[in-house]
């Protein structure tokens, strides 16, 4: 469930892929409410939720650190790396703690690859919280005063080689802190370990799908080659059933990107301070792991 640009209920299984939002000039803070997309089905999300919790809970023995830090009202970007290729689970183990805190009552949206939302996927997709990851739909979630997952890094992130496992890395995209912006929102970051454990994640192969002819068709430049049970080597699909590593998450302090940055802020510099955070914080949970997938 790689969603990323980020997912949510979907064990992210489905791996939406976080591409970096398209970025804009100008941009001023939004205040007019607006109401959410359509398609969050609550009736849905609370049948698959025994399932979803099952799967973080049980399998990945997940913790949740700090998701008091959420703001309790209003809109607010969740902003996090994106840790276990095609199926990453970033989302739902976000999603259970999010839940567990704040009850169905508060909206969680996940910012998704277009993919996600052709043929039968669509409904599906929707009905759990994805929407798809461009500018408008972004605002119009967060304007509404739900909190939105974005997965900045994308499949770049997802699967990044194991060797690199415990590195923020959004590829270089920052339309994450344009989109806070526009909405006058807080970024919230959250790092999370143990993703990467699931199987071995050998190379990106970058450039091996524009190589092939396939870049533009699937929206992608890699090509990565992983290895883990049961198909051995894989191109990422069909992915390798994932070992129960335990994966540890961290909500950090929310960021008011004016507040601290200024009412014209340095977008590089906004990006350089929220990864370094975000990865001073990965580094202290690396410190606190003593084995790969045990956690």
């Amino acid at each position: 469930m790689s969603t990323v640009r980020t997912i949510e209920p979907n064990a992210e299984t489905t791996q939406l892929k976080a591409a970096d939002l398209p970025e804009s000039e100008g941009e001023t803070g939004a205040t007019a409410p607006v109401a959410a997309p359509g398609g969050r089905d609550p009736e849905f999300l609370e049948r698959v939720w025994p399932l979803l919790k099952l799967a973080v809970k049980g399998w990945f023995r997940s913790e949740v650190e700090n998701i008091e830090k959420v703001p309790a009202d209003g809109g607010a970007l969740i902003v996090s790396n994106h840790s276990g290729g095609l199926l990453a689970m970033d989302v739902p183990v976000i999603a259970v703690a999010f839940a567990e805190h704040f009850g169905m009552g508060r909206p969680l949206y996940t910012l998704a690859h277009d993919m996600l939302f052709v043929g039968p996927l669509k409904h599906v997709m929707e009905r759990g919280g994805l929407v798809p990851a461009d500018r408008e739909t972004a605002d119009q979630v967060l304007r509404s005063g739900a909190v939105t997952i974005v997965f900045p890094g994308g499949d770049f992130d997802a699967f990044r080689p194991t060797f690199e496992a415990n590195t923020i890395d959004f590829a270089g995209h920052t339309g994450y802190i344009r989109t806070a912006l526009r909405a006058d929102v807080p970024l919230v970051p959250v790092v999370s370990i143990g993703g990467q454990e699931v199987q071995l994640f050998l190379t990106r192969g970058e450039g091996l799908m524009e190589r092939l002819g396939m870049a533009k068709l699937l929206r992608s430049k890699i090509a990565p080659i992983t290895f883990g049970f049961p198909f051995g080597f894989s191109l990422g699909v069909p992915p390798n059933f994932p070992l129960p590593a335990k994966i540890q998450t961290r909500v950090l302090d929310p960021i008011d990107i004016r507040a601290e940055f200024g009412e014209d802020p340095d977008i590089a510099e906004v990006d350089r301070v929220v990864r370094e955070r975000m990865q001073t914080a990965l580094n202290e949970l690396a410190a606190k792991r003593r084995f790969p997938v045990l956690g």
